[in-house]
């Protein structure tokens, strides 16, 4: 009983949002969008308001969400990302990209009303979960101050990576493509270098002081539900 509601959530769900991309490039992800959404969908409007009862950040977040169970369904599948861990992540983040690419102006819109300050925790959560889909997907399993540097390290990358992606006019997003492959670069010189100072007895010293604190925060053993992710 209890998965059929849930089902039947679900379902309400993605009819309300799938309506909704149809006025999001006029209206934004706003009141209006959002009361026109559920009108076209015919959920109930009671039902309507339980499932977003932020209204139009709840659906914004629903958009983003929704697209983070299609990448992890994809990084789990045949044709997931192959390669070299950095080949894999490169691919994740890109295919991320393309599962938007018909929606490009919902994005906006959605970095628009993420960038107010009173959403801006919504939309960086929101970020750190698309990194840790990634790096969960690919096999991840640090429990110390690593769970935390890579994500908030992919966070970075992933975040610009967007930004950049909406600026883009080139053909096939190639500028895009270039830009990322050059930040996943950085980033992994960063990593060459950190291990390199592994090697001698003062980075393991810093290293281990490090840990100690990052420690004291808790180790990443289970993970927190997260807030707005809609029991993705």
């Amino acid at each position: 009983m209890v998965e059929n509601m849930s089902e039947r959530h679900d379902e309400a769900r993605d009819a309300v949002l799938d309506a909704a991309l149809v006025h999001v490039p006029f209206d934004g992800w706003s009141g209006e969008t959002l009361r026109r959404a559920v009108a076209d969908s015919g959920v109930d409007p009671a039902l309507a308001a339980s499932l977003f009862p932020r209204g139009p950040v709840d659906l914004a977040l629903a958009f983003h969400y929704r697209g983070d169970r299609q990448l992890a369904d994809w990084i789990a599948g045949p044709d997931g990302p192959q390669g070299g861990m950095t080949a894999r992540i490169t691919q994740s983040v890109w295919h991320r990209l393309q599962l938007v690419a018909a929606e490009k102006e919902a994005v906006r819109r959605g970095a628009a009303l993420f960038a107010l300050p009173m959403h801006a925790g919504d939309g960086a959560q929101a970020i750190w979960h698309t990194a840790d889909v990634i790096w969960t997907g690919l096999g991840d399993r640090s429990t110390d101050h690593n769970w935390y540097t890579k994500r908030a390290t992919l966070s970075g990358v992933y975040s610009s990576t967007v930004l950049y992606w909406l600026g883009d006019t080139s053909e096939g997003h190639a500028a895009t493509r270039a830009f990322l492959d050059r930040r996943i670069g950085n980033v992994m010189q960063i990593e060459k270098a950190k291990a390199r100072l592994r090697e001698n007895p003062l980075g393991r010293m810093l290293d281990r002081g490090a840990g100690q604190i990052l420690s004291r925060v808790g180790q990443r053993r289970t993970r927190p539900p997260m807030p707005g992710s809609f029991g993705r």
